[in-house]
């Protein structure tokens, strides 16, 4: 194929067959078109970034990058600040927690002091004659007390008539009984309690086996 057209002008080349210049897609073209008469009509350049209309010196980029860098600095100046406030905060809390957590509970047990001196000078005064009146002082301290660990989520273990549980209760002995069946709690020695789900103290308690020795069950051993 020749390079001329029959008008004169030359021929834009085709493609031959063994993989020669391709043609520009007419989209692509008007594309490149377009941007080359952006750049090079000053309106259109102004529209842009402001940094793009005007070339930049090499003292303004690294000054600029220098303010930004000073910047980030500061920022994380400012954070480690905080959390050095935060942590020693935190820490001031605990402290005060350790040291003073208990400062309501015994708040309460104060006025549980009260009651039971009371209790204790009415039976000095009377020579230990009016007994009643000091068991009745005794029991209205003992209801206080348990006000009080009701109200701070402290709960008494049932222990009395039910089965044998080694994270709650602790046997003391095991007892032959055909009353119940073995590894029943058929007496407590000593209460215990729990703060909420937490142990504080495990009962104390006397447990039932089989009379006999026949029947044991393995829940009876654990319990020995």
């Amino acid at each position: 194929m020749t390079g001329k057209r029959d008008d004169g002008r030359k021929a834009r080349p085709e493609p031959d067959d063994e993989g020669g210049s391709i043609p520009i897609d007419p989209e692509l073209e008007a594309a490149l078109r377009e941007a080359t008469e952006a750049v090079a009509d000053p309106r259109a350049r102004a529209a842009g970034d402001p940094l793009e209309s005007e070339p930049v010196s090499d003292d303004a980029v690294v000054f600029r990058l220098r303010e930004e860098l000073a910047e980030a600095g500061d920022r994380q100046l400012r954070l480690q600040a905080e959390f050095e406030n935060f942590r020693k905060r935190a820490l001031r809390e605990r402290q005060e927690a350790a040291q003073y957590g208990s400062q309501n509970l015994f708040k309460d047990l104060v006025s549980v002091v009260d009651n039971l001196e009371r209790a204790i000078a009415h039976a000095r005064e009377s020579g230990g004659g009016d007994l009643a009146s000091f068991l009745q002082g005794v029991e209205l301290v003992q209801r206080e007390l348990l006000g009080i660990f009701e109200k701070n989520h402290v709960t008494e273990i049932e222990a009395l008539g039910k089965p044998f549980d080694p994270s709650l209760h602790e046997a003391m002995a095991q007892v032959e009984s055909g009353a119940v069946p073995p590894n029943t709690v058929i007496d407590v020695l000593q209460k215990g309690f729990q703060l909420r789900d937490r142990l504080v103290r495990p009962s104390r308690v006397i447990v039932a086996k089989a009379a006999g020795g026949s029947g044991r069950s393995g829940g009876g051993d654990s319990a020995g």
